[in-house]
Order: C-alpha cells, then sequence, then structure tokens
C-alpha cells in the first residue's frame, strides 16, 4: 500500500511563493508518475499538473504555466510543485496522486493524499 503526504501549504499574500511537497512510502515511487489537483470551496477538483517517473514529461494547466513548476527527488520519494506570482484564484485545497503514467485526468490516479491548503489574500 502507497502513501501520501502533502504538506507546505499555507496562507500568503497575492504575488508570493511557497514550495509545497509530496512524499511517497514504498519503494516503487521511481516507477510512479505523480500528478498535481486542487479543489476550491463550491468547486470541482481540477488538474494543476503532473510529472512522469524520471521528470523529464510534466504538463501544467494553462492558468498555472510559467508560475508553478514541479520537480521531483527520487532518491527521497517526494515531489515539489514550487509556486510563483500567486493568485487568489490559486486559493484551494492541494492534493498529490500517483498514477502509471502522467494522465491529465483524475480518474486514472490510483492513490491520493488529504490535500493542504493553499490560501492567496488579496
Amino acid at each position: 500500500q502507497v502513501q501520501l503526504v502533502e504538506s507546505g501549504g499555507g496562507l500568503v499574500q497575492a504575488g508570493g511563493s511557497l514550495r509545497l511537497s509530496c512524499v511517497a512510502s514504498g519503494r516503487t515511487f521511481s516507477t510512479w508518475s505523480m500528478g498535481w489537483f486542487r479543489q476550491a470551496p463550491g468547486k470541482e477538483r481540477e488538474f494543476v499538473a503532473t510529472v512522469n517517473e524520471n521528470g523529464e514529461d510534466i504538463s501544467y494547466r494553462d492558468s498555472v504555466k510559467g508560475r508553478f513548476t514541479i520537480s521531483r527527488d527520487n532518491s527521497k520519494n517526494t515531489v515539489y510543485p514550487q509556486m510563483n506570482s500567486l493568485k487568489p484564484e490559486d486559493t484551494a485545497v492541494y492534493f498529490c496522486a500517483l498514477a502509471q503514467a502522467p494522465y491529465l485526468s483524475e480518474a486514472f490516479y490510483d492513490y491520493w493524499g488529504q490535500g493542504t491548503q493553499v490560501t492567496v489574500s488579496s
């Protein structure tokens, strides 16, 4: 069984930065792709970014391109979304998840973390 634990969320002013992290248990982390999703109050969960197992295939939703950067350190079983130039509309609970490939749809993700709250004040 794989477990995911997110951290790094918090309250930040618009224009600020946060670096989230997601640590995965299990020895096969390096074979999984990891996706990040977010859910704002009253809205459906949406795709944010995904990175494949070796960190070379990365995708972002259009609204975060140029502001968010995702990286992974397989030696630490960890993925790091660096979020810069944050906007109030980035406020959401952010979730990490694992899948067999860097899918954009949450339907293909097998394991999920509990989420971490990101709040961006205007």
